[in-house]
Protein backbone atom coordinates (compact mmCIF):
# COMPACT_ATOMS: atom_id res chain seq x y z
CA UNK A 1 0.00 0.00 0.00
CA UNK A 2 1.20 3.45 -0.73
CA UNK A 3 0.70 6.13 2.06
CA UNK A 4 1.09 9.91 1.16
CA UNK A 5 1.62 11.53 4.99
CA UNK A 6 1.75 14.90 5.13
CA UNK A 7 3.43 16.04 8.08
CA UNK A 8 4.34 19.52 9.79
CA UNK A 9 5.11 19.11 13.28
CA UNK A 10 1.42 19.69 15.43
CA UNK A 11 -0.08 17.33 17.77
CA UNK A 12 -2.92 17.39 14.88
CA UNK A 13 -0.38 15.41 12.42
CA UNK A 14 1.03 13.42 15.09
CA UNK A 15 -2.37 11.50 15.02
CA UNK A 16 -1.61 10.56 11.89
CA UNK A 17 1.86 9.35 12.10
CA UNK A 18 0.50 7.71 15.49
CA UNK A 19 -2.33 5.82 13.68
CA UNK A 20 0.21 4.56 10.53
CA UNK A 21 2.80 2.93 12.84
CA UNK A 22 0.36 1.14 15.27
CA UNK A 23 -1.02 -0.24 11.66
CA UNK A 24 2.43 -1.65 10.91
CA UNK A 25 1.72 -4.86 10.80
CA UNK A 26 -1.41 -4.60 9.04
CA UNK A 27 -0.14 -2.53 5.48
CA UNK A 28 1.50 -5.37 3.95
CA UNK A 29 5.65 -6.25 4.20
CA UNK A 30 6.54 -3.14 1.99
CA UNK A 31 4.22 -0.22 2.62
CA UNK A 32 5.64 2.02 0.40
CA UNK A 33 5.22 5.23 2.64
CA UNK A 34 6.05 8.98 1.80
CA UNK A 35 6.55 11.65 4.51
CA UNK A 36 5.65 15.13 3.05
CA UNK A 37 7.04 18.50 4.57
CA UNK A 38 5.41 21.45 3.32
CA UNK A 39 7.20 24.56 4.30
CA UNK A 40 5.39 28.29 3.49
CA UNK A 41 8.24 31.18 4.49
CA UNK A 42 6.22 34.12 5.09
CA UNK A 43 6.42 36.58 2.19
CA UNK A 44 8.56 39.49 4.13
CA UNK A 45 11.32 36.36 4.90
CA UNK A 46 11.62 36.44 1.25
CA UNK A 47 12.00 39.65 0.83
CA UNK A 48 15.16 40.21 3.05
CA UNK A 49 16.99 36.82 3.17
CA UNK A 50 18.49 35.20 -0.10
CA UNK A 51 17.50 31.78 -1.63
CA UNK A 52 20.48 30.24 0.34
CA UNK A 53 19.67 31.31 3.36
CA UNK A 54 15.69 30.31 2.96
CA UNK A 55 16.45 27.26 1.66
CA UNK A 56 18.47 26.22 4.31
CA UNK A 57 15.72 27.66 6.91
CA UNK A 58 13.52 25.14 5.04
CA UNK A 59 15.86 22.31 5.22
CA UNK A 60 16.13 22.68 8.90
CA UNK A 61 12.43 23.22 9.57
CA UNK A 62 12.00 19.65 7.52
CA UNK A 63 14.30 18.08 9.67
CA UNK A 64 13.08 19.28 13.25
CA UNK A 65 10.08 17.89 11.84
CA UNK A 66 10.91 14.33 10.47
CA UNK A 67 13.10 13.52 13.37
CA UNK A 68 11.19 12.33 15.78
CA UNK A 69 8.96 10.35 13.13
CA UNK A 70 11.77 8.68 12.19
CA UNK A 71 12.20 7.14 15.50
CA UNK A 72 8.43 6.58 15.90
CA UNK A 73 8.51 4.55 12.73
CA UNK A 74 12.28 2.93 13.72
CA UNK A 75 10.62 1.55 16.72
CA UNK A 76 8.09 -0.23 14.60
CA UNK A 77 10.19 -1.49 11.95
CA UNK A 78 9.07 1.11 9.58
CA UNK A 79 10.75 3.09 7.09
CA UNK A 80 9.72 6.12 4.91
CA UNK A 81 10.61 8.18 2.41
CA UNK A 82 11.41 12.07 3.10
CA UNK A 83 9.93 14.65 0.92
CA UNK A 84 10.49 18.74 1.20
CA UNK A 85 8.31 21.36 -0.92
CA UNK A 86 7.79 24.94 -0.69
CA UNK A 87 4.02 26.39 -1.54
CA UNK A 88 0.62 26.76 -0.13
CA UNK A 89 -0.03 23.27 2.06
CA UNK A 90 -3.07 22.04 0.30
CA UNK A 91 -2.32 22.49 -3.57
CA UNK A 92 1.44 21.48 -3.04
CA UNK A 93 0.14 18.03 -1.11
CA UNK A 94 -2.52 17.57 -4.04
CA UNK A 95 0.25 18.20 -6.72
CA UNK A 96 1.71 15.76 -5.13
CA UNK A 97 -0.54 13.36 -4.69
CA UNK A 98 -0.75 13.22 -8.10
CA UNK A 99 2.81 13.10 -8.47
CA UNK A 100 2.71 10.05 -6.16
CA UNK A 101 -0.26 8.60 -6.75
CA UNK A 102 -0.74 6.49 -3.54
CA UNK A 103 -3.81 4.63 -2.44
CA UNK A 104 -4.67 6.78 0.48
CA UNK A 105 -3.95 10.04 2.11
CA UNK A 106 -3.71 10.15 5.62
CA UNK A 107 -3.96 13.70 7.57
CA UNK A 108 -4.01 15.46 11.12
CA UNK A 109 -6.71 17.90 11.24
CA UNK A 110 -7.81 20.32 14.10
CA UNK A 111 -10.71 19.63 13.57
CA UNK A 112 -12.85 22.76 12.69
CA UNK A 113 -16.65 23.19 12.45
CA UNK A 114 -17.96 23.44 8.35
CA UNK A 115 -18.02 27.03 9.20
CA UNK A 116 -14.61 27.65 10.38
CA UNK A 117 -13.16 25.40 8.00
CA UNK A 118 -14.54 27.48 4.78
CA UNK A 119 -13.59 30.84 5.97
CA UNK A 120 -10.10 29.73 7.73
CA UNK A 121 -8.93 27.74 5.27
CA UNK A 122 -8.70 24.39 6.41
CA UNK A 123 -5.60 22.49 4.93
CA UNK A 124 -7.69 19.04 4.99
CA UNK A 125 -10.95 20.58 3.25
CA UNK A 126 -8.59 22.34 0.39
CA UNK A 127 -6.50 18.74 -0.37
CA UNK A 128 -10.26 17.00 -0.59
CA UNK A 129 -11.37 19.63 -2.51
CA UNK A 130 -8.55 18.95 -5.22
CA UNK A 131 -8.02 15.37 -5.12
CA UNK A 132 -10.04 12.17 -5.44
CA UNK A 133 -7.61 10.01 -3.77
CA UNK A 134 -9.46 8.05 -0.50
CA UNK A 135 -8.51 10.25 2.53
CA UNK A 136 -8.12 8.99 6.22
CA UNK A 137 -8.87 11.77 8.40
CA UNK A 138 -7.85 12.00 11.71
CA UNK A 139 -9.55 14.17 14.49
CA UNK A 140 -8.05 15.39 17.62
CA UNK A 141 -5.30 14.40 19.44
CA UNK A 142 -6.04 10.73 19.85
CA UNK A 143 -6.61 7.74 17.66
CA UNK A 144 -7.68 4.09 17.85
CA UNK A 145 -4.27 2.55 19.08
CA UNK A 146 -6.28 -0.90 19.50
CA UNK A 147 -5.56 -3.79 16.24
CA UNK A 148 -9.06 -4.72 15.43
CA UNK A 149 -11.36 -1.13 15.04
CA UNK A 150 -15.36 -1.15 14.70
CA UNK A 151 -15.81 0.46 11.74
CA UNK A 152 -18.95 2.54 10.28
CA UNK A 153 -20.07 2.60 6.60
CA UNK A 154 -22.37 5.01 5.49
CA UNK A 155 -24.36 4.32 2.71
CA UNK A 156 -27.06 6.69 0.78
CA UNK A 157 -27.56 4.52 -2.16
CA UNK A 158 -25.47 6.41 -4.36
CA UNK A 159 -22.59 5.67 -6.20
CA UNK A 160 -20.00 7.46 -3.44
CA UNK A 161 -21.75 5.06 -0.88
CA UNK A 162 -20.95 2.47 -3.42
CA UNK A 163 -17.57 3.37 -3.71
CA UNK A 164 -17.15 3.63 0.36
CA UNK A 165 -18.35 -0.12 0.36
CA UNK A 166 -15.67 -1.24 -1.97
CA UNK A 167 -12.57 0.53 -0.70
CA UNK A 168 -13.42 -1.25 2.62
CA UNK A 169 -14.29 -4.32 0.76
CA UNK A 170 -11.17 -4.82 -1.10
CA UNK A 171 -8.55 -3.53 1.86
CA UNK A 172 -10.10 -5.35 4.89
CA UNK A 173 -6.75 -5.80 6.28
CA UNK A 174 -6.12 -1.77 7.29
CA UNK A 175 -9.02 -2.02 9.77
CA UNK A 176 -7.32 -5.21 11.65
CA UNK A 177 -7.99 -8.94 11.62
CA UNK A 178 -11.00 -9.24 13.90
CA UNK A 179 -12.06 -5.67 12.77
CA UNK A 180 -16.48 -5.17 12.80
CA UNK A 181 -18.06 -3.31 10.35
CA UNK A 182 -21.35 -2.33 10.28
CA UNK A 183 -23.00 -0.61 7.08
CA UNK A 184 -25.38 1.95 8.26
CA UNK A 185 -28.11 3.45 5.85
CA UNK A 186 -30.36 6.75 7.08
CA UNK A 187 -34.04 6.20 5.27
CA UNK A 188 -36.12 9.44 5.26
CA UNK A 189 -39.31 9.15 8.36
CA UNK A 190 -41.88 8.27 5.99
CA UNK A 191 -44.14 10.07 8.75
CA UNK A 192 -42.61 13.20 8.62
CA UNK A 193 -45.14 16.22 7.34
CA UNK A 194 -44.22 16.37 4.16
CA UNK A 195 -44.61 12.63 3.43
CA UNK A 196 -48.28 12.62 5.28
CA UNK A 197 -49.35 15.83 2.78
CA UNK A 198 -47.86 13.89 -0.40
CA UNK A 199 -50.14 10.71 0.79
CA UNK A 200 -53.36 12.98 1.40
CA UNK A 201 -53.30 15.02 -1.77
CA UNK A 202 -52.76 11.22 -3.56
CA UNK A 203 -55.93 10.04 -1.57
CA UNK A 204 -54.26 7.68 0.72
CA UNK A 205 -54.50 6.98 4.15
CA UNK A 206 -51.24 5.29 5.24
CA UNK A 207 -50.95 3.37 8.35
CA UNK A 208 -47.69 2.99 10.30
CA UNK A 209 -47.08 -0.76 8.86
CA UNK A 210 -47.41 1.13 5.24
CA UNK A 211 -44.92 3.56 6.46
CA UNK A 212 -42.74 0.73 7.66
CA UNK A 213 -42.82 -0.56 4.94
CA UNK A 214 -41.85 1.81 3.10
CA UNK A 215 -38.65 2.75 4.77
CA UNK A 216 -37.85 -1.04 4.81
CA UNK A 217 -38.04 -0.67 1.05
CA UNK A 218 -35.71 2.30 0.70
CA UNK A 219 -33.48 0.79 3.08
CA UNK A 220 -33.05 -2.62 1.42
CA UNK A 221 -33.12 -0.86 -1.87
CA UNK A 222 -29.60 0.68 -0.50
CA UNK A 223 -28.57 -2.24 0.68
CA UNK A 224 -29.08 -4.46 -2.18
CA UNK A 225 -25.98 -2.06 -4.10
CA UNK A 226 -23.32 -2.85 -1.55
CA UNK A 227 -24.32 -6.73 -0.37
CA UNK A 228 -22.70 -8.50 -3.77
CA UNK A 229 -19.53 -6.04 -2.76
CA UNK A 230 -19.02 -7.56 0.74
CA UNK A 231 -20.07 -11.22 -0.43
CA UNK A 232 -17.72 -11.20 -3.22
CA UNK A 233 -14.83 -9.89 -0.52
CA UNK A 234 -15.93 -12.60 1.54
CA UNK A 235 -16.76 -9.66 4.15
CA UNK A 236 -19.20 -10.35 7.40
CA UNK A 237 -21.24 -6.78 7.98
CA UNK A 238 -23.83 -5.90 10.69
CA UNK A 239 -26.34 -3.63 8.45
CA UNK A 240 -27.79 -0.77 10.32
CA UNK A 241 -31.15 1.33 9.79
CA UNK A 242 -31.60 4.47 10.97
CA UNK A 243 -34.35 7.01 10.38
CA UNK A 244 -34.24 10.61 10.28
CA UNK A 245 -31.99 13.19 8.85
CA UNK A 246 -28.83 11.41 7.97
CA UNK A 247 -26.25 14.48 9.23
CA UNK A 248 -27.71 14.06 12.96
CA UNK A 249 -28.37 9.98 12.93
CA UNK A 250 -24.95 9.21 12.21
CA UNK A 251 -23.39 11.84 14.27
CA UNK A 252 -25.42 10.20 17.42
CA UNK A 253 -24.97 6.38 16.11
CA UNK A 254 -21.21 6.87 16.49
CA UNK A 255 -21.16 8.95 19.14
CA UNK A 256 -23.35 6.22 21.39
CA UNK A 257 -21.56 2.99 19.01
CA UNK A 258 -18.36 4.37 20.10
CA UNK A 259 -17.00 3.42 16.80
CA UNK A 260 -13.42 3.75 15.80
CA UNK A 261 -13.66 4.57 12.52
CA UNK A 262 -16.58 6.27 9.86
CA UNK A 263 -16.24 5.63 5.90
CA UNK A 264 -18.11 7.84 4.00
CA UNK A 265 -18.15 8.61 0.40
CA UNK A 266 -18.07 12.27 -0.67
CA UNK A 267 -19.36 14.60 -3.32
CA UNK A 268 -15.81 16.41 -2.56
CA UNK A 269 -17.35 19.86 -3.42
CA UNK A 270 -15.41 22.94 -2.60
CA UNK A 271 -15.38 24.16 0.39
CA UNK A 272 -18.19 26.68 0.03
CA UNK A 273 -20.46 24.60 -2.19
CA UNK A 274 -20.42 21.61 0.34
CA UNK A 275 -20.94 24.17 3.52
CA UNK A 276 -23.77 25.87 1.43
CA UNK A 277 -25.06 22.34 0.19
CA UNK A 278 -25.05 21.10 3.62
CA UNK A 279 -22.93 18.08 3.00
CA UNK A 280 -23.53 14.94 5.01
CA UNK A 281 -20.20 14.54 5.32
CA UNK A 282 -18.88 18.21 6.39
CA UNK A 283 -21.56 17.95 9.18
CA UNK A 284 -20.38 14.84 10.39
CA UNK A 285 -17.03 16.44 10.52
CA UNK A 286 -17.74 18.92 12.77
CA UNK A 287 -19.87 17.14 15.11
CA UNK A 288 -17.22 14.88 16.31
CA UNK A 289 -13.93 13.38 16.69
CA UNK A 290 -14.38 9.99 15.05
CA UNK A 291 -11.60 9.68 12.28
CA UNK A 292 -13.06 9.96 9.09
CA UNK A 293 -11.98 7.86 5.84
CA UNK A 294 -13.94 10.10 3.06
CA UNK A 295 -13.62 8.15 -0.72
CA UNK A 296 -14.47 9.71 -3.62
CA UNK A 297 -14.91 8.48 -7.17
CA UNK A 298 -12.36 9.28 -10.46
CA UNK A 299 -15.43 11.07 -12.49
CA UNK A 300 -15.71 13.65 -9.71
CA UNK A 301 -12.45 15.00 -9.79
CA UNK A 302 -12.19 18.77 -10.11
CA UNK A 303 -10.81 20.27 -13.35
CA UNK A 304 -8.18 22.22 -13.89
CA UNK A 305 -6.24 22.14 -10.61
Amino acid sequence: MKILLPVDGSVYSRSAIDFVATRASLLGKHPDIELLNVQTPPTFLQKLFSRETLDEHTAKEAENTFIPIRKIFKSEGMTAREKVKVGVPADTIAEEAAEFQPDLIIMGSRGLSAYQGLFMGSVTTGVLAQTTTPMLILRGKETPAKEDLTVGIAIDGSSYGVAAARYVAENPDLFGPGAEFQVINVVSDMRDAKYSVIAAVDGKQLSDDDFERLEKEDFEAAMNQVRPIFKENGLKVKEVMLTGDPRDEISDYVEDKHLDLLVMGSHGYTNFKSAVMGSVAAHVAAEGNVPLLIIREGSDAPQGV
